[in-house]
């Protein structure tokens, strides 16, 4: 069993299934020593973030099945860097989140308030 804790200090659940995702394609939010992008941060992907993570340099639409990546679509649940959406969020295009899913790590770069008020989960 897991010892990963989310944001809220509970056992960290799933974030995404199809499409596999993960920093270790497991469906989780996990982070370890070779995550050097800190793939903390589970969301559901809007198509303003999707178009504003590809003008930063980081296409996340176009498939690349030879890394197992499938392309995302709006509505999908991906974990992504903690720096990537805190730089949406500053712009006002930070997609929103799943706490439950994300990883406590991601309170290194984000403060809780912030990612709270973008949760789609319940806040205890």
């Amino acid at each position: 069993m897991s010892r990963d804790r989310n944001v809220l200090g509970e056992p960290l659940t799933p974030c995404c299934h199809d499409p596999v995702t993960g920093f270790y394609r497991d469906g989780f939010c996990r982070v370890g020593p070779n995550d050097h992008g800190v793939h903390a941060v589970c969301a559901m992907v809007t198509e303003e973030f999707l178009a504003f993570s590809s003008a930063q340099g980081n296409d996340l639409v176009t498939p690349h099945p030879e890394f197992g990546f499938p392309g995302l679509k709006p509505g999908d649940r991906w974990c992504l860097c903690a720096s990537r959406w805190k730089e949406a969020a500053v712009v006002g295009l930070a997609p929103p989140v799943i706490l439950s899913a994300t990883h406590e790590k991601a309170l290194d770069a984000i403060p809780l308030n912030q990612l709270q008020q973008h949760a789609l989960d319940a806040i205890r």
